[in-house]
């Protein structure tokens, strides 16, 4: 194979297909040029031949042709930024909780897109212009939904970028989210394990249980108070990171996030005043730096959210009472990872072994082999 260039999957390119990612990261390249490397093997996914159709997975490694030859499509054009207003400049600004050399973190208000789309032109990607200084524009590495409050990190260069997305690819970044249910799950604690999809006939935009084709999807939830059979006020921890996946989980339950109409419908409010908006709180951010140590962070609830609590009578915090656990998820992982390089350790050094026995005996002390 010719000199190559390889990419890691984020999280957010997490199941789509392999054509697709081009036509997101390098526009440039054609499908025809993208099927002629599948069929002469020079298209790979972490070392194996790949085809356009495949499904590719967060962390894994994308590798073809580094020249690329033959027609190509023009590259999608930048979109282009008005310039930010002071009033927008002092906007996202007073969204940074966290500032260091590698990264910010902000508390994004609910209401506010991460990115933007054919119908959205206010949101935080854009108002990161406002956060730019010598060393560039930060960089999004991560999302939150419109409606979802809270920690959201941006990278101050693409080196710390490409550090923190491998984190969260990989998961070992944890978040963790405070949300309002309507009802109230039975227990202290307990893992949902549904495999989510794209529900057909929304165009992507709503996601549900599908235990046949559906991905992996795992949340843990502990419960931190309750309002007798009314209502839950959860800490959420997503040990996997598909798209609404704490939204569709809880739904699924039977126990909506008070003010999410799109998954619970009516359901999904409660009456006596409280808020109709989502209550969802990005609460907590712990990821390792790219020089050592970590950033480890709480975003402030919003208003409606603070309210809402107090309303139903909980103590704002006892929400910080419980302690961070260890992720089973990842430390299942882990701990795979450890049994199989000890068992690729042990064959190694027997493989040493055997070739020790075989060049320490001496020369014509073989025995000659008889007649068979």
């Amino acid at each position: 194979m010719a000199e190559a260039r390889t990419f890691t999957v984020d999280e957010d390119d997490d199941g789509i297909r392999l054509d697709r990612w081009f036509k997101r990261h390098m526009p440039e390249v054609s499908f025809n040029l993208v099927s002629r490397w599948a069929r002469t093997g020079q298209l790979r996914l972490d070392g194996k031949k790949a085809v356009p159709g495949d499904r590719i997975e967060a962390a894994q490694r994308i590798s073809f042709p580094s020249s690329i030859e033959g027609p190509q499509r023009p590259a999608r054009a930048q979109p282009k930024h008005d310039p930010l207003s002071a009033e927008e400049t002092e906007f996202v600004r007073e969204m940074v909780i966290f500032d260091d050399s590698n990264a910010f973190v902000l508390n994004k208000p609910p209401g506010l897109a991460t990115q933007g789309g054919t119908k959205t032109t206010k949101h935080l990607d854009r108002l990161l212009d406002g956060l730019a200084d010598d060393g560039g524009r930060p960089k999004l590495v991560h999302r939150l939904d419109k409606d979802t409050s809270g920690a959201l990190l941006v990278a101050k260069s693409a080196r710390s970028a490409g550090h923190f997305a491998k984190a969260f690819a990989g998961r070992t970044a944890r978040k963790v989210y405070w949300a309002l249910v309507v009802g109230v799950p039975p227990g202290e604690d307990g893992l949902i394990d549904a495999p989510l999809a794209k529900q057909p006939g929304t165009g992507g935009e709503k996601m549900h249980v599908d235990l046949e084709s559906g991905l992996p999807a795992k949340t843990r939830w502990r419960l931190i108070d309750r309002a007798g059979n009314r209502a839950a006020w959860l800490e959420l921890q997503p040990l996997t990171g598909r798209t609404h996946q704490l939204r569709a989980h809880l739904a699924a339950l039977g126990f909506p996030i008070v003010g999410d109409a799109k998954y619970g419908g009516v359901e999904a409010f409660l009456t006596g005043g409280v808020s109709r908006k989502m209550h969802l709180h990005a609460r907590r951010l712990r990821i390792d730096a790219p020089g050592g140590g970590a950033i480890d962070v709480s975003a402030d609830l919003p208003t409606h959210f603070t309210e809402s609590l107090a309303m139903l009578g909980f103590d704002p915090l006892a929400g910080d009472s419980l302690p961070l656990d260890r992720n089973p998820a990842l430390s299942a992982e882990v701990k795979q990872r450890r049994v199989a390089a000890a068992a690729k350790n042990r064959r190694r050094e027997r493989k040493g072994e055997r070739r020790s026995r075989g060049s320490a005996s001496p020369r014509g002390s073989a025995k000659p082999r008889g007649k068979r």
